[in-house]
């Protein structure tokens, strides 16, 4: 199985020579197999969002180098590695455009990193299809192709969110705490489609949570995060058997051995 993520060496300082200095990721090593669906966990400043952000592009690295589906994209900028990655961030507000209406933003999701020439027309057979993936989600979004995504609740502009990111069958799609912000019924129904989407199409998939019951419940592997780097790395035979106090175990074992290491 070849490898779809390589992050080796990831380094990134902020407020560097400063009293202030800070290592948001602390030579970072992780690597993800095509079809990986691997949760990221850990406290608050412990890396994940900038461990999220540096694979995008958004986060340029100090030192280190990152890898999709065997390309160098270290240099490329997050709109270049747009091609590659689909991203549906906490805040149901980020990732669509409010003033136009879904069958818009669904084709603009859809026309990400085509080239030009490509058919830019919201044709009837698009409507079909984009009708045809909405009805999926049960909140009544297909029959409201020519609404203002603006009026949409959160629950929904978030699940149309998810819909648009999976539509572009991305190398790689990245889940920042996507389901934090969502009502319980919205958030499981979200998290139903997220599993229906990655294994249906085999997604390389990488979700940043803090719920523990989403960390043991989904995905086949477990990534935990402290200080910039990888506390634990669990794989998918021991995840099969791992239970949240189990979990939370192993982070608070690890973190005391590396503490007294250092004392």
């Amino acid at each position: 199985m070849t490898d779809m993520l390589s992050v080796k060496d990831g380094t990134k300082i902020f407020y560097r020579g400063t009293q202030d200095e800070r290592r948001a990721l602390d030579g970072l090593n992780v690597t993800l197999k095509s079809g990986d669906f691997c949760i990221v966990i850990g406290s608050n400043g412990a890396g994940k969002s900038s461990f999220l952000n540096a694979v995008s592009g958004k986060l340029p690295l100090d030192s280190g180098r990152i890898s999709i589906d065997g390309q160098d994209v270290t240099k490329l900028n997050a709109h270049r590695r747009a091609q590659f990655i689909a991203r549906v961030f906490q805040d149901p507000m980020i990732g669509t455009a409010p003033t136009m209406t879904i069958g818009e933003n669904m084709l603009l999701a859809e026309l990400r990193g085509k080239p030009r020439g490509f058919s830019y027309g919201l044709t009837a057979a698009r409507r079909a299809r984009y009708s045809q993936q909405l009805a999926e989600l049960n909140l009544g979004l297909e029959n409201r192709l020519d609404m203002q995504v603006g009026l949409l609740s959160g629950g929904q502009r978030q699940s149309l969110s998810l819909v648009m990111a999976v539509s572009t069958h991305p190398k790689l799609l990245l889940l920042d705490e996507h389901t934090a912000a969502l009502d319980p019924r919205t958030a499981k129904l979200v998290m139903d489609t997220t599993v229906r989407a990655v294994d249906e199409l085999k997604l390389t998939t990488m979700m940043v949570t803090h719920n523990m019951e989403h960390a043991i419940n989904y995905g086949n592997r477990i990534i935990m995060m402290d200080a910039g780097k990888v506390l634990v790395d669990i794989g998918p035979e021991e995840k099969r058997g791992i239970t949240v106090p189990s979990l939370i175990d192993r982070f608070h074992t690890k973190s005391d051995a590396i503490a007294l290491q250092g004392a």
